[in-house]
């Protein structure tokens, strides 16, 4: 065997040892997809996105999709716009792929508790908050509608209060609590008897209120279970098929009978209305404490004559909201508004982790 010297070696001689993984080189170039379709996402279960794509138009369809890895934990909620690639015929069977999520017009999150700061995304691009509450059977909780303004003053979003089952009480003592904020509000009842056409199946008065303030636009219904809110879907979109349920006789509270956000369009393609599951709370642990009391608009201006730096708690040292509100002022909501800011500026004050 003759022995070579290394100066008779040359590029030729190099042996490259195969990747077992390929010969394909690694890229951190993520394709493009210029020719992914804008769909909407409708639902979600379980890893599966149902989505609409041709929105309002004859070519309109449903398609399943999944979220394509790139995306990461990025949430996807009703409501958003997506990019679809793949199979997005809608045909039985088929898959299409989730590779990117449109800008947000906004983002309606909560949290679990107040001292969980924890986001739970629920809705995207929506227009209006719709807070059903009834005004008995189960009871009215003024503090689950106080949490879900602040949660649509945060997400950019209007707020409108219905009120259901007026035909067990009647709605003004309620609203008078509310008067000051100048919040949109629409009372609803069942028909009586002899106010129905069919009796077996009484219709619901101040329905078209309620559709004439949701038409053309993008809804969310938020309210504890049992408050009617499956029942206005149903009244809403003929066909939606949302179980309805009772409220419990021992504890006062509905049982749930939704059990994810489901967003469905209104006749004519007259925008958008989404339900969500009934809530026990609405946690607040994600707001800042500074933007509460901008929440509270009937608070906020009353704060001004209040010392430099004052946290307007029950603790605070000359706040002047306690005095203006015994007063009376015009345009002041009385105690027990003042009373219910208080508690969530409480609570978020505790979940601040830069306070001292």
């Amino acid at each position: 065997m003759v022995r070579r010297s290394v100066r008779d070696f040359d590029e030729s001689d190099v042996r490259i040892r195969p990747n077992r993984r390929g010969s394909r080189p690694r890229t951190k170039d993520r394709p493009t997809h210029d020719d992914a379709i804008t769909a909407r996402v409708v639902s979600v279960d379980r890893g599966r996105w149902r989505t609409v794509v041709g929105e309002g138009t004859e070519d309109q369809r449903a398609v399943t999709a999944m979220r394509a890895r790139e995306l990461g934990r990025s949430p996807v909620v009703p409501g958003d716009l997506v990019g679809l690639v793949g199979d997005t015929s809608g045909r039985e069977g088929t898959l299409a792929r989730i590779v990117r999520i449109q800008e947000r017009s906004s983002f309606l999150r909560r949290s679990a508790d107040d001292d969980d700061s924890t986001e739970r995304p629920l809705v995207a691009n929506v227009d209006v908050m719709v807070m059903v509450t009834a005004l008995a059977d189960p009871e009215p909780r003024g503090g689950m509608i106080d949490r879900c303004l602040v949660a649509a003053y945060v997400a950019g979003i209007d707020a409108l209060l219905v009120l259901t089952k007026a035909d067990l009480r009647a709605p003004e003592d309620f609203l008078a609590a509310y008067a000051p904020l100048g919040l949109e509000h629409v009372v609803t009842r069942r028909e009586s008897p002899t106010e129905a056409e069919d009796p077996e199946r009484p219709g619901i008065i101040g329905l078209e209120q309620l559709r004439e303030r949701l038409s053309g636009r993008i809804s969310v219904l938020v309210g504890h279970s049992g408050v009617g809110k499956s029942t206005l879907l149903n009244a809403l979109v003929p066909g939606a098929s949302r179980a309805t349920g009772v409220v419990n006789d021992v504890t006062g509270r509905g049982r749930h009978t939704s059990s994810s956000a489901l967003a469905m369009q209104l006749p004519e393609d007259d925008g958008w209305v989404i339900d969500t599951p009934g809530v026990r709370s609405f946690g607040l642990g994600h707001v800042d404490p500074d933007e509460l009391l901008d929440a509270f608009a009937d608070l906020a201006g009353l704060a001004e004559q209040c010392p430099r730096g004052c946290t307007h708690l029950e603790d605070a040292p000359d706040c002047a909201l306690d005095d203006l509100v015994d007063e009376g002022e015009a345009g002041t909501a009385g105690p027990a508004r003042l009373a219910s800011y208080r508690r969530l500026a409480e609570a978020l004050r505790r979940n601040d982790p830069w306070d001292v």
